[in-house]
């Protein structure tokens, strides 16, 4: 029976069988892979001439998937096993019908430099109204139902009922430092235009997470194109602020219902059913007047966001023999780079009358700092080390890289504070210095916390205002802190739905058949039935956040074929 005919009550029948054993599709990887090869380039008018298309071809000879096909196309009932097969296929159909289109899509919406700006309300920021132009003129054109609430969520609908699956994305992303964006061989890229290197399309959002509103997009199209019997309503909603305040979604409820299940386009692979808190300690040290002897720091550069660790953390000092300064510096920067790892760089740079001082890492989410080499934590450390061999004028640079060194050096569990813990299924708290903040005032420094289940928060606030309080006291060191702590999520995953999306994503990508944890926090943190979907591999360095962000074309490919085979079998599901 042919999917955009089947009635409610058949699909009832027909799934009876996913409540008593374990209904898979048994479609391999290789035979998808195969299906994908023999069809690529081409552009099937619908679903059904796809499978006529295929049921013609040696790929229907593999397994029993010509008999799926016959009963299929002859519009016979078919076995749970079967449809979930049809389901599938539909999966590889919007893959091989769309693979262009939704790249070019991709790449305006790439183009489009939806970061935080000072000072400007991200409502009231016109990139945002542009690609709030952009996505609802794709609605439009797939025939999906558009809302903007007040440019900060953007609503795409598919579907009737009082069941509501909402699929949630972000259209802000991080913000970038050009000058990082450089390839090994010296290629120079632009954050904001999706370049093409062997199978990587590099581009900020092409990872975070402006690929989950493209395939979320074609995944409602295709099932509106092919009439699925939707038994609930999907709508997709896209956030403008989850990297910054995250206070759009909380918005958008206050005025409408929130969805019965939500699942996050912008975590992990295959299922994610517990995510850290998010924390932030921030320290703020007053401008004072230099004093003592040696060169002074008058500024100081490390990420441009408290969720990010760059590639480059930068001092600039003076002296009155620049020269002098800078081959001081190679000199101890050499020394402490070989008794640290030798995996960053130390560079110092006359400029006029200034020293650039230079440490080069590499940058990482501050999800993952062990992904990384955090540039920040290795400057701080680097200055406040340097003692009588080159002199520093006392002031809130170095007030802040004492403060660094002491309490978190280049440890990111903790431990060098006494605070670290873990959870047997979470892992371990993280810390990581991020966010270096200067203006006429001073200085802001801020250690970004990922939190798992296992410590109430408010015996780790205790901890931590205990130990930073204790050490500014006997350091004598003027400064305030400020601490934002939220609590892990953690659910307890029941229900045929989340066995479903388990079953999508471990049978199409080849993993293990087991939810997973996130260090990163999404928007479906605080709500009901909430869980990440992908869109990123698991043991596979995450991305986003990174300078040269990238997602490979394969990747991209596969996130169209899953998202779109999970609509179709969660929509058309009767019960979740």
């Amino acid at each position: 029976m042919p999917l955009h005919k089947l009635t409610a009550a058949t699909l009832l029948l027909a799934s009876i069988g996913l409540f008593t054993q374990p209904a898979q599709a048994n479609l391999t990887q290789q035979q998808s892979a195969a299906i994908v090869k023999a069809f690529d380039g081409s552009d099937p008018a619908d679903f059904k001439q796809f499978l006529g298309k295929l049921k013609a071809s040696e790929q229907a000879k593999a397994g029993n998937l010509g008999a799926t096909l016959d009963a299929y196309l002859a519009g016979k009932a078919l076995s749970p096993e079967q449809q979930n097969e049809v389901y599938r296929l539909l999966g590889l159909y919007t893959r091989i019908k769309y693979a262009k289109a939704a790249t070019d899509n991709l790449r305006e919406l790439v183009a489009i430099p939806t970061f935080a700006v000072d000072g400007v309300p991200q409502h009231e920021n016109p990139e945002f109204l542009k690609i709030a132009g952009k996505i609802k003129a794709l609605a439009d054109s797939f025939g999906l139902a558009f809302r903007n609430i007040d440019n900060r969520v953007y609503e795409i609908s598919l579907g009737e009922g009082k069941e509501v699956v909402g699929i949630h994305a972000h259209a802000d992303v991080v913000p970038v430092n050009p000058a990082n964006w450089k390839l090994a061989d010296g290629t120079q890229l632009d954050p904001f235009k999706v370049t093409l290197v062997g199978d990587r399309m590099y581009g900020r959002g092409t990872e975070d997470d402006k690929n989950g509103i493209i395939v979320a997009l074609y995944a409602l199209k295709v099932a509106k194109d092919e009439n699925l019997p939707l038994a609930r309503q999907f709508k997709l909603l896209i956030d403008t602020t989850e990297e910054t305040s995250g206070d759009a979604i909380p918005y958008y409820f206050e005025r409408n219902p929130t969805p019965d299940y939500n699942l996050a386009l912008d975590g992990g692979y295959p299922v994610v059913i517990a995510e850290k808190g998010y924390g932030t300690v921030m320290a703020s040290f007053s401008k004072r007047p230099a004093s003592g002897k040696g060169a002074e720091i008058v500024n100081l550069t490390g990420g441009l966001a408290t969720n990010q660790i760059p590639t480059t953390s930068v001092a600039t000092l003076l002296a009155d023999d620049p020269a002098a300064l800078a081959k001081r510096l190679e000199a101890a920067g050499a020394d402490y780079v070989k008794r640290n790892g030798n995996d960053f760089r130390i560079d110092a740079k006359v400029q006029g009358k200034q020293v650039l001082l230079t440490v080069t890492g590499i940058s990482a989410h501050s999800s993952e700092p062990q992904s990384g080499v955090n540039p920040v934590a290795r400057m701080l450390g680097f200055l406040d080390g340097l003692g009588p061999q080159v002199p520093l004028k006392r002031n809130q640079f170095t007030d802040a890289a004492r403060y660094a060194s002491a309490n978190w050096g280049l440890d990111y569990l903790g431990k060098q504070l006494g605070i670290g813990f873990q959870d047997s299924f979470m892992g371990p708290l993280t810390t990581s210095l991020t966010f270096v903040g200067v203006d006429d005032k001073g200085l802001k420094l801020a250690v970004n916390l990922r939190i798992p289940k296992g410590k109430p928060l408010a015996t780790l606030k205790d901890q931590l205002a205990e130990k930073l309080g204790n050490w500014a006291r006997q350091s004598h060191t003027s400064v305030a802190f400020d601490y934002s702590l939220d609590e892990p999520m953690y659910r307890n995953p029941e229900g045929e739905w989340v066995k479903a999306l388990l079953d999508v994503a471990s049978e199409n990508l080849g993993m293990k058949h087991e939810f997973g944890t996130s260090a990163g926090a999404t928007s479906v943190h605080d709500l009901p039935n909430g869980v990440q979907f992908g869109l990123a591999m698991p043991d596979v360095k995450y991305t986003g956040h990174n300078d040269n962000e990238f997602k490979t074309v394969e990747q991209f490919m596969l996130d169209l074929q899953v998202v779109s085979e999970m609509v179709a079998r969660i929509g058309q599901m009767p019960k979740l």
